[in-house]
Formats: C-alpha cells, structure tokens, sequence
C-alpha cells in the first residue's frame, strides 16, 4: 500500500477502528474517512483504503449517500489486534526465498527448513500476544492515559 509497511498499515487500522468506536460511543452513527485521516494525520485515501480491508474482513460497513461514513460492525470488546492484523496483512510476517536457491550449495540447500521453524515460532508468538489484546483494551488504555 504506498510505501505503508504491514507494521504502519496494522497501527492505523488500529487507529481508525478505535477511534470510530470512540466517536459511535459519543453518539454518532458514522465517521468519515476525512475526519479519521485527520486524527491518524495520513491522507483520506490511504484511510479508506484501509478501511475497505476492513470491511471485507467484517470489521466495519459503510454507508452511502446522506449521512454516508464509516461504522463498526463489532463491538470494540469483540476486535482484537490478530483480527486487525489478519484484515490488512493476511500472509505470514516473514518470507522464504521467493526464488529457489541453489541446493547444491550449504546454505542454499538447507536456508528454508531452518528459518522456516525460527519464522513459525515468531509467527506463533506474535499471533498469540495480539489475540490477547482487544482494541477495548486499546481504548481503555488511551482514556486512562489522556490528559
């Protein structure tokens, strides 16, 4: 996406998603793409960009014409970070050789098995610590610390 990197495009999506669930708990039914870019300070298209993947992993809907804006379909206690993380970067965190090495050669022979298994254990990890943060706990975090 544009130069975002996966760990930028999971932290805004992060961002929008916790602050429409700020804004609908303040009494309004939509936000816009233009007023979450402002509080993300990106442009409007990266945010909606972002929130289309969103969308498609059935964490937000969209609504056209009068009144037309963005809003959660889950409760901010229902989303967690790996549901964010999954809707805008669904591949593992880190790729094998996307060419065959040479496997007559050491380390082109045996490179994938071996990085394979560090990969998988960070992938493991790194699912299991954002299953355990909601973005309710975002949320209550960000009340806690605001001044």
């Amino acid at each position: 996406m544009d130069g975002m990197g996966a760990n930028s495009r999971v932290t805004v999506a992060a961002h929008a998603l916790t602050w429409i669930g700020l804004y609908q708990r303040r009494g309004h039914e939509v936000a816009t793409s233009e007023q979450i870019a402002t509080s993300v300070n990106t442009n409007p298209v990266v945010v909606r960009r972002l929130l289309a993947q969103l969308r498609k992993a059935g964490l937000v809907d969209s609504r056209r014409g009068a009144g037309a804006g963005w809003a959660l379909s889950r409760d901010l206690p229902t989303i967690t970070l790996l549901d964010v993380y999954e809707a805008v970067e669904p591949g593992p965190i880190f790729a094998l050789h996307p060419a065959t090495p040479d496997p007559e050669r050491v380390v082109g022979h045996g490179i994938a098995p071996v990085l394979g298994v560090a990969y998988d254990g960070v992938e493991t990890a790194l699912r299991a610590e954002l299953a355990r943060t909601t973005l309710e706990d975002v949320l209550r975090e960000l009340l806690q610390q605001a001044p």
